[in-house]
Order: C-alpha cells, then sequence, then structure tokens
C-alpha cells in the first residue's frame, strides 16, 4: 500500500480487495497471504491481497474498464468517480502485494506516477475489465481501521505475469501462496474473509459477473444486509 500523509484513519476509507481464482474447473485455488503479528488492523490474519483507494487512483488512466454491469453496482451507493478509483486501486494493490499484473502491453500516455513505476517497468498499462465486482463490506464500529471494501473476483488466467512468482511482491504480506477453496477454512482468517469464501465458491464455475452483490453495511445507527443490484441503462 502506497504511504500517505495527513489521513485521518479512523475514518471510514474506501477500499478494493482482490480475490484471484485459479483453475477454477478442476480444482479451485485462492491467492491468499498473512499479515504481519505487528500490523493495526487483522494482525496475523489470511487475507486477500487489497488495501485503501489512494487519491491518485482516481486519476490513473485504465487500458479496460470495469464491466458496466458491475460499475452500476457499484455507482448504486457510492461517488460516480468511486468505480473507477476502485478498480485502479485493485490492480495497484495487486501489483504491489503479489507482484502479479493485470494489465495490457503497451506505454502510458501520461506521466507514470511514483507508486506505479515498478508496475509500468513490466511494460504494461493497468487493465480492469477482466475484474468482476462481487461484494461490499463496511468494517464495524469499534475497529482500529474502518475500510468501505469493495471485493472483485479476478481469473488467474487474466493475469500477464507467472502465477507462481511472487518475486515483485512489497512485505506486507508474508506466505502468499494458493489455497484450495476445500483447504482455506483451515487458516486463522477474519470473519468477513469467511463469509466473502462463501459467495466465491458459489461462482466459482460462473464466468459471468453476479446480478447483484452483497452488502454488509454497518454504521452506529445499524448492521443491514443488502443487495446492490444497479440499473444499466436501456439498450
Amino acid at each position: 500500500m502506497t504511504a500517505e500523509t495527513k489521513i485521518d484513519k479512523s475514518q471510514i476509507r474506501h477500499a478494493a480487495t482482490v480475490i484471484v481464482l485459479r483453475d477454477r474447473w478442476t480444482s479451485p485455488r485462492i491467492l491468499m497471504g498473512q499479515r504481519g503479528a505487528k500490523a493495526v488492523f487483522m494482525p496475523n490474519k489470511f487475507v486477500f491481497p487489497g488495501g485503501a483507494v489512494d487519491a491518485g487512483d482516481y486519476h490513473v488512466p485504465l487500458a479496460g474498464t470495469l464491466p458496466e454491469g458491475c460499475a452500476a453496482r457499484i455507482r448504486e451507493d457510492s461517488a460516480p468517480d468511486m468505480a473507477h478509483a476502485l478498480s485502479v486501486a485493485a490492480v495497484r494493490e495487486l501489483f504491489e502485494e503479489t507482484g502479479q499484473v493485470l494489465g495490457q502491453p503497451g506505454d502510458w500516455d501520461v506521466p507514470v506516477p511514483a507508486d506505479w513505476t515498478d508496475f509500468a517497468a513490466t511494460g504494461h498499462v493497468p487493465h480492469a475489465s477482466a475484474l468482476q465486482f462481487v461484494f461490499r463490506a463496511i468494517t464495524p464500529p469499534g475497529r482500529p481501521r474502518r475500510f468501505d471494501a469493495r471485493f472483485f473476483l479476478v481469473d488467474a488466467d487474466t493475469l500477464v505475469s507467472d502465477p507462481d512468482d511472487f518475486s515483485a511482491a512489497s512485505d506486507e504480506l508474508s506466505h502468499l501462496q494458493w489455497v484450495g477453496l476445500d483447504d482455506v477454512r483451515s487458516f486463522d482468517m477474519p470473519f468477513i474473509t469467511e463469509v466473502v469464501l462463501s459467495e466465491v465458491q458459489k461462482r466459482a464455475q460462473s464466468v459471468e459477473p453476479p446480478e447483484s452483490v452483497p452488502f454488509f453495511k454497518n454504521n452506529e445507527e445499524e448492521n443491514l444486509f443488502l443487495r446492490l443490484r444497479g440499473h444499466l441503462p436501456p439498450d
């Protein structure tokens, strides 16, 4: 995750989490790593790669954008530009924490931001059309960090990097590994990760984005379980 300044981390921050699914037709596996013991948020837990949206994510161009149906479901209860920023954050966080590249070969048409130089050095520009928005959850009150997290599912076949090469990963996640869906519940995971896994298991052999997205909306007033459906314009 990119270093930031002058951010009140007690406030709810938008975040993108990426669930990379491999061998979905034979023996489905997902990419996970372990957070450090000294991490303020979810120490020692096994999680999917992801992190908070940075201010620059709103301005990074994408070679391919999020499918319109997914973008519509994000916009249902978010600012109009949030779908783009979350898509960019998903690609960036996936690369930073695992070294995996979701991109398209090409040169950047704009100056490369400082936190994208290593990504650009691979010879790719970020590409988000393979991402599917599948889950949203807001961290309950009382936690040391709170995030409004959107979870994106992506097939490992759409990566342009070697899925077994984590040499370009940062040190934010350790023990990066592909975990079988049948074995994953033996790992020490946050509760919300277990909930999301149930959704992933249902979608493991479905290549189309979901028509509606579960939303765990936790705030100071109430806890709600909603479904985001989005509204596509007529043809």
